[in-house]
């Protein structure tokens, strides 16, 4: 029986709707596709279709060991999943929250295939089952609080009334892991209403002759009495002093020729009372009628009774009639830029968002389809490179090519070149040489698939598939197959120069002027001429001359990062050899090193210590732990879909944020 097996007995029926079943099925990935295929994998050739939403996918693929946060999110999107549902997990076996995988396997495109197989099996004989568990996490949980619809700040624990307005507090779920995130809110709350009551006092002693207690009364249900202020246990309503509801009371009854006092909603005018109250439809205090139209309305009655007609209302007192406006209500409320008041929702775009990095958590505060505010992390928490007080080269280097699995041969390269230069090593030049050809087959692969997630985000589907088959290709290819790839690689590239639509899609969107802290494809886009590879003597050897585009935004990125596909397609041709980086014996070697080397996101520097052939200090310095920055000033007041897309094509990768 799989965890997720759908609740009912395994009848004949069943077991047939089960085989069909283990025919079709729907995978989502975690943590997404642009992981899958950095391991090669292809998983439509393995016979899975992948989805982009949890209820249709009836599979979690997992893939490689992901960080506890990205745990706790995928278990969110299993319990969104449909029973029957199954979780397959390439690499790995760790996954709390999640339960136990039905599936495990290694990670690589054969042992994919073998899963698969094993997945069939598994799901035409356990899809149903008698007997079910309920599946649970800490993240899952949540608990009840309640808000203000007019004032989102104002959070309770209890059903009430808002101290603002007066509306009816509306229930609401939260994330029980969030903790009480609203203790400030309920605090500046309470500030208020102390602020409020030291004004009532303030006004008690100047209009008061004598030190008599005051009385405080609800004005729904006049028996509750109090000696102080605060809130009606019957109703929640604020109460106000015994002699100012009186006296409201008493100067209204000598209004408009002793016209009957009246009570609306501020929300609904249409609703109004001959006493206080609350609104039936939003709870909100009824307040005191405004007595214009009334009064007008008697002065066209009153024209034939003389002077009467020219009563003077000017000495009435409105000062007590409490009428809160629109204006008043939304007088709290944040302004959008042409200064309309609205409410703004907060909304998350991510860690799995089709079209963006997977382990990328974007949170966007939405004023209508405009971004108000955002705040983009990493899920991924990668943060120490050393894991013991010490490693030794080898584990070193493992270390930092799995650090980065969007590019491990850049940082693999990176780290061979610290340790030499610690070590006062030199490498012999062809070795350079097919060194650069592996690290630009690398830049190539790496374009090709943020051309996959650019074409899934802008929904243009010929790119993403194009773009995914040729990623996959020259993932493991060698130097003959790279060249046949050539010519494909640039039909793709003339194909997207004629793409309608494209331009009017990416042109403007996400400008970024050129600035110090850019670097990589986002700099040499803007117009600035910045690229390591232009002072290394072997890719100067190899004729090597720096990609550069203006305009600064997301087409301009997109044609450069097509050059350099171009550029890297020749300078793999003129390398000659392609070879993984791997360092000589460096033996009991001690020093200090340090590297660049421009990867395909940007500059990253690598400063090391040896002692005794061992790493003992490491620092690391990586293009999208300063790209991040970009995001906020980006993207706001933008539409949100240009928003996604001027965040998309930055490409950033969370794994190497830290």
């Amino acid at each position: 029986m799989i965890a997720g097996a759908r609740q009912g007995r395994p009848s004949a029926l069943r077991r047939l709707v089960a085989a069909a079943m283990a025919r079709d099925l729907g995978v989502f990935v975690i943590p997404g596709p642009d992981i899958a295929r950095a391991h090669g994998l292809d998983i439509e050739a393995a016979g899975l279709h992948r989805v982009t939403s949890p209820r249709h996918a009836s599979i979690l693929l997992v893939v490689g060991a992901i960080p506890p946060a990205l745990c706790e999110a995928a278990a969110v999107i299993y319990a969104q999943m449909v029973r029957p549902r199954v979780i397959f997990v390439l690499g790995t076996e760790e996954l709390s929250p999640l339960p136990a995988a039905d599936v495990v396997v290694g990670l690589s495109q054969q042992e994919l295939v073998n899963g698969v197989h094993q997945l069939r099996t598994v799901i035409a004989e356990g899809a149903f089952s008698s007997e079910v568990s309920d599946f649970d996490a800490p993240v899952l949980q949540v608990r009840i609080e309640y808000t203000c619809p007019m004032h989102p700040e104002i959070v309770r624990d209890e059903p009430g009334s808002c101290p603002k307005c007066g509306m009816t507090l509306v229930l609401r779920e939260a994330q029980a892991t969030a903790g009480n995130e609203h203790a400030d809110h309920q605090e500046m709350g309470d500030g208020e209403a102390t602020e409020d009551t030291s004004t009532h006092n303030h006004y008690d002693h100047h209009h008061k002759a004598d030190d008599a207690p005051v009385e405080y009364i609800c004005p729904m249900h006049l028996e509750v009495v109090q000696n102080g202020p605060g809130s009606c246990p019957k109703c929640g309503m604020d109460l106000e002093p015994r002699e100012i509801h009186s006296e409201a009371k008493h100067e209204h009854h000598h209004m408009a020729h002793d016209a009957p006092v009246e009570y609306t909603c501020p929300m609904h005018p249409e609703v109004v009372q001959d006493e206080p109250g609350s609104c039936p439809k939003c709870g909100m205090n009824l307040v005191l009628r405004d007595q214009k139209s009334t009064t007008a309305r008697g002065h066209a009655d009153m024209d034939s009774h003389g002077d009467q007609g020219n009563m003077d209302h000017s000495t009435m007192n409105h000062d007590d009639m409490a009428f809160m406006s629109m204006v008043d209500v939304t007088k709290d409320l944040p302004r959008s830029g042409d200064g309309l008041p609205m409410e703004w929702i907060e909304a998350p775009f991510g860690p799995f968002f089709p079209g963006l990095p997977g382990g990328l958590l974007l949170t966007l505060t939405l004023d209508g389809d405009t971004v108000a505010g955002s705040d983009a992390r990493s899920l991924i928490e990668n943060r120490e490179l050393l894991q013991n007080s010490s490693m030794d080269a080898k584990s070193f280097i493992a270390r930092l090519t799995s650090f980065e699995p969007l590019a491990p041969v850049a940082y693999q390269y990176l780290a061979c070149r610290a340790l030499e230069s610690a070590a006062d090593m030199e490498v012999p030049a062809d070795t350079a040489c097919a060194r650069i050809g592996a690290l630009e087959r690398q830049r190539i692969t790496s374009h090709l698939g943020w051309l996959a997630l650019f074409g899934q985000q802008t929904g243009f589907d010929w790119l993403m598939r194009r773009s995914t088959s040729l990623q996959l290709k020259c993932q493991h290819a060698d130097l003959e197959q790279i060249l046949a790839l050539k010519p494909a690689i640039q039909t793709l590239a003339r194909r997207l120069h004629r793409t309608p639509l494209l331009k009017p899609r990416t042109v403007g969107i996400g400008r970024i002027a050129p600035d110090a802290e850019l670097c990589g494809p986002i700099a040499r886009a803007a117009g600035k001429n910045h690229d390591a590879r232009s002072t290394d003597r072997t890719y100067t050897s190899l004729g090597f001359s720096p990609a550069n585009r203006k305009g600064g935004d997301a087409y301009a990125r997109l044609y450069l990062r097509l050059d350099e596909i171009i550029h890297s397609l020749m300078l793999v041709e003129a390398a000659g050899a392609i070879e993984l980086p791997i360092p000589a014996n460096i033996g009991e070697a001690s020093g200090t090193g340090k590297a660049e080397v421009e990867t395909p996101r940007g500059l990253a520097k690598l400063q090391l210590t040896l002692e005794m052939g061992k790493v003992t200090t490491a620092q690391l310095d990586t293009p999208s732990t300063h790209h991040l920055t970009l995001i906020e000033p980006l993207i706001e007041q933008q539409e949100l879909g240009d928003a996604l897309v001027a965040v998309g094509s930055l490409d950033l990768s969370p794994w190497e944020i830290r």
